[in-house]
């Protein structure tokens, strides 16, 4: 079975090949920093570090390239509120989101394009735009984009101009022609920081953040390319209008396939900074273990709806312990994956259907349950190799289920042997007892023929 993927374009789901044999070009739209990652960022990156480790480990050769925008109102505003330069503020933003993401395991992209490195190249394209009668200069300074003058615009979002004109809530104001036509290059104002401003044709400015996610892909991916991604958020109008900006200056399609990860959501509502119910990721490690949010964002369909509560990262704690229950009952052998084995062929069907990670990870507690009955290195072996796929289950079992327990092994041993001696005196009371403290530090018995073992409280 071929990869296929779900195209919001066509919007259905496609067979994907490559423009170039073996090597995949994807662009995924990243963070705006003037603060802390919250997890709808963790979510959006975390979906499409799925995406990029699955080509990879279907032998593409990948290049992920993941923007950062480092000039836009919120970095100007913070930077003034703090008293320090945008490059200061974005800088020390960058870094933290660095530790965050890598803290989850979240490989880095390829490429990590900053916008202000680009300022050049999106000059360009809006000389190629106007040159072409699709941009125009407003009498306060500003270079907006003709919407109207595209004939593609709405087949992202699929709606149409007057669909989306009767919708609009934005008054014809600011030099533009027409409500849906947004901003390409924004004049200098009096109140803005020095470092906000660029000198240019069109006098100081700064770019408009949809020009930005254009010259960056193109520069980096070339005019056309495999896979843009980003959030669900992004579709409209920030997507809708990359295309209009890319497609009108260079007359080619921008990506053969566009794909969006689903919203964050507590309460039934979107998690998002304008509504205050997000929780960074900081805030989030502080109370669990980096493996179980990761496995929490990773279990569940990357275009599906992401409920976040504290049940159901405890949830996702227990299934991890689970599968690393198992991997702690036996040595996992080296193995290569032999894609023709029964669970590796389920496992490549399930990832292969459009990333379906909830199918790929039903498949790994399978492979578990084999574990459990057989004590097999190969299939241990076997379980975690897949799970590389993910990002999951490469750490220490022992210490992972252990975490959050104060004893160490002698430790839990010792209180053991003090059990075992208990009950060869009869002493029960003391037996119950000892087996009591354990599970109240998260280790449960298992008494057998042979003797008495331990793990982790599932």
């Amino acid at each position: 079975m071929s990869l296929r993927i779900y195209n919001t374009l066509s919007r259905e789901l496609e067979e994907f090949s490559p423009l170039q044999p073996g090597q995949v070009r994807m662009y995924v739209c990243g963070m705006t920093v003037y603060d802390f990652c919250h997890i709808g960022h963790a979510r959006m990156m975390m979906a499409f570090d799925v995406v990029q480790r699955w080509l990879r480990a279907s032998d593409y050769a990948v290049t992920y390239v993941r923007n950062i925008t480092d000039i836009d109102d919120k970095i100007i505003a913070r930077s003034v509120q703090r008293g320090i330069t945008i490059r200061e503020l974005t800088d020390e933003v960058i870094a933290a989101m660095h530790e965050d993401i890598g803290a989850l395991g979240i490989e880095p992209p390829t490429v990590e394009p900053r916008a202000t490195e680009y300022v050049p190249q999106m000059l360009g394209i809006i000389e190629k735009l106007e040159q072409k009668g699709l941009a125009y200069r407003s009498d306060n300074g500003d270079v907006n984009y003709a919407v109207r003058k595209f004939p593609g615009y709405g087949k992202l979002s699929g709606k149409s101009l007057d669909e989306l004109h009767a919708g609009e809530r934005v008054a014809v104001l600011d030099g533009k022609q027409d409500p849906l036509d947004f901003v390409l290059w924004k004049a200098a104002k009096p109140t803005e920081p020095a470092d906000a401003k660029w000198e240019s044709a069109y006098g100081t400015g700064r770019p408009g953040w949809h020009i930005e996610c254009s010259a960056m892909s193109c520069a980096t991916l070339g005019e056309t390319f495999d896979i843009h991604g980003g959030g669900a958020d992004l579709q409209f109008p920030h997507h809708e209008n990359e295309i209009a900006q890319s497609e009108g200056a260079n007359g080619k399609p921008l990506s053969r396939f566009w794909v969006h990860n689903g919203f964050v959501r507590v309460d039934n509502e979107k998690m998002s900074k304008s509504l205050g119910n997000f929780f960074t990721i900081r805030e989030v490690l502080q109370k669990y273990d980096a493996e179980t949010l990761r496995f929490f964002l990773v279990r569940t369909h990357y275009r599906s709806a992401l409920n976040y509560s504290d049940a159901h990262l405890d949830d996702a704690r227990n299934s991890l312990k689970r599968l690393y229950t198992a991997l702690d009952l036996v040595v996992p052998a080296e193995v290569a994956i032999d894609w023709a084995q029964p669970h590796a062929a389920r496992f490549k069907a399930a990832m292969d259907e459009d990333f379906g990670t909830p199918e790929a990870i039903a498949v790994l507690f399978e492979l578990a349950g084999e574990v459990n009955r057989t004590k097999s290195p190969e299939t241990a072996g076997l379980l975690k190799a897949l799970a590389a796929s993910l990002g999951i289950l490469q750490g220490d079992p022992r210490a992972f289920l252990q975490a959050g327990s104060t004893l160490d092994d002698a430790t839990i041993q010792a209180k053991i042997d003090a059990r075992a001696a208990a009950k060869a005196a009869k002493n029960f009371a003391e037996a119950d007892r000892i087996r009591q403290e354990l599970l109240e530090q998260g280790i449960v018995l298992k008494d057998s023929p042979t003797g008495t073992t331990w793990a982790a409280a599932q």
